[in-house]
């Protein structure tokens, strides 16, 4: 098989469309066709099969194109690679994390890469669905992901425990549950809460389960926003109430004038991890910055993680 007639083959299986395939390939449709044909002849199978919308892969041509994929990764792979040998730990580094993890874990360990080697790049994709963020790292549109840890597919990739986020309620310094010592769930039962556009799902399940568990009625969501900083003034200025990991709340309480509220009978925690491809090509830059979050995940005075120095 020819390489090209090869590479041919998976831009026109992207585009499913012969047309559209040889103008992104700046070749005329005969020539494509012909490459094609080529193809077909070196497997001795069909692998597309023409349809009034354009073109369908077989299941030979799918089996193909799911080896060319690999073969791209590796060829990515070898690239970087080079690159990091001939530039030492200058580059990129591209990260996914969840809204949560992006507020409580990364600011530190991207601050003591981005110290270690001022060189490096670093751009991050927050988003809290690992649905989207694994795929992306299977594809290697991402080197690192650290988030949550939920039922999704991790097969090819490497799993780690970063420990746990201990999720809180907070509200404004001034609200009248702030001013008690311990607070019940049935005192939260009639408050109105503000809460982020990524995490609401997840965090909304959870209440809705604890109130539900006690015979309460839902929580009343009043706001959710992409913007957890419009929702930490928001809380901060009004009599709503948030909910969000406890080290993020720390962090901005000072600046927000915002209280975690000490809910009896209320825990919910949530594994963390950083993910990674298993067989894929990890560089420099990733290893030292994956080194970074479980020293960062064992610091014994971190707020939200409950391992101990020299814990794995």
């Amino acid at each position: 098989m020819d390489l090209r007639d090869i590479e041919y083959f998976a831009v026109l299986a992207e585009h499913r469309h012969v047309g559209r395939a040889a103008e992104a390939l700046g070749l005329g449709q005969p020539a494509l066709s012909m490459s094609l044909r080529r193809l077909e002849k070196s497997a001795q199978a069909k692998l597309v099969k023409r349809t009034p919308k354009g073109v369908e892969l077989t299941a030979v041509g799918a089996a193909l194109l799911s080896h060319v994929q690999r073969l791209r990764l590796a060829r990515d792979d070898l690239a970087r690679e080079i690159a990091d040998l001939a530039h030492g730990r200058a580059g990129q580094l591209r990260i996914g994390a969840g809204s949560a993890s992006a507020e409580a874990l990364l600011p530190d360990a991207c601050g003591a890469l981005l110290t270690e080697a001022p060189k490096v790049v670093l751009r991050v994709t927050v988003n809290a669905n690992n649905d989207v963020l694994l795929p992306a790292l299977r594809n290697a549109e991402l080197e690192v992901v650290v988030n949550h840890v939920r039922q999704a597919a991790t097969q090819g990739l490497t799993q780690e425990s970063l420990g746990e986020d201990e999720f809180v309620v907070y509200a404004s310094a001034d609200h009248r549950l702030a001013r008690l010592k311990s607070v019940t769930l049935a005192d939260l039962a009639q408050e109105r809460w503000a809460m982020t556009e990524a995490s609401a799902f997840h965090a909304r399940q959870s209440l809705h389960s604890v109130f539900a568990d006690r015979g309460l009625p839902p929580p009343l969501i009043s706001l959710v926003s992409e913007s957890s900083m419009l929702n930490r003034h928001t809380v901060a200025t009004t009599a709503l109430l948030g909910f969000a990991t406890r080290r993020a709340v720390q962090a901005i309480a000072p600046h927000f004038r915002l209280a975690i509220i000490p809910v009896r009978d209320m825990k919910w925690v949530r594994p963390v991890a950083v993910f990674y491809r298993k067989d894929g090509y990890l560089s420099p830059v990733a290893r030292r910055f994956i080194d970074i979050l479980r020293s960062t995940a064992r610091q014994e005075n971190s707020p939200i993680f409950g391992s101990k120095p020299g814990s794995r």
